[in-house]
């Protein structure tokens, strides 16, 4: 008994593994993110699956882990991804000029898909902002990051420019005069001076 809970593991890896190799829902080269970790897959061995990922450090991953966890494939069917440009402008800035200044920062984009084409949406108002999203398409994983940083320093730019402002956290302070500070002012009133207490 000891020996079989001992192999059910092994076991359970291998007929994991058979299952990778057939119906192939990861392949080596793919990109795939597995319990909160990004990398690109390697080896698929019948044990074990080895990933690589973006840090350098080499994974080894029990194959059971890939058909019994949710795995992400980001290139399983197409090596294109999508970006989100979150966006906060303050109140008062014209809504259909933001939208229009971030879809065409990212249509002026060289890594930036034509077809799905960009586009923006104003989706709520916050406390301090009216809050937009700006998403796009990449031809290649590899791209997202370069993309990503590059059309928020444009997004940036391109509002100032227009003189939209980029909101911030803003508080309204409001102090009641019968309150307490009211009472330690007069206390600080009524204390006698030096040359009181001399006299």
């Amino acid at each position: 008994m000891g020996l079989g809970f001992g192999l059910q593991e092994i076991f359970g890896n291998f007929v994991s593994g058979l299952i990778l190799l057939f119906e192939r829902p990861v392949r080596v080269g793919d990109t795939i993110t597995i319990n909160g970790t990004t990398g690109t897959v390697m080896q698929i061995r019948i044990r074990a699956t080895t990933i690589l990922d973006w840090d350098g450090k080499v994974l080894v991953v029990p194959n059971k882990s890939l058909i019994t966890s949710e795995v992400t494939n980001w290139t399983l069917n197409d090596t294109s991804t999508r970006v989100t440009v979150l966006v906060g402008v303050q109140y008062g800035a014209d809504v259909d000029l933001v939208r229009k200044i971030l879809v065409e920062v990212a249509c002026d984009h060289p890594l930036v898909k034509r077809q799905p084409e960009p586009f923006a949406l104003f989706h709520t108002f916050g406390d301090s902002t009216l809050k937009f999203s700006l998403f796009a398409f990449t031809s290649t994983l590899a791209d997202r990051g370069t993309v990503i940083h590059e059309l928020h320093r444009d997004v940036a730019v391109r509002l100032h420019d227009a003189g939209v402002a980029i909101s911030f956290p803003q508080h309204d302070i409001h102090l009641v005069a019968s309150g307490p500070l009211e009472v330690i002012m007069r206390k600080e009133e009524e204390k006698p001076t030096e040359d009181e207490n001399q006299k």
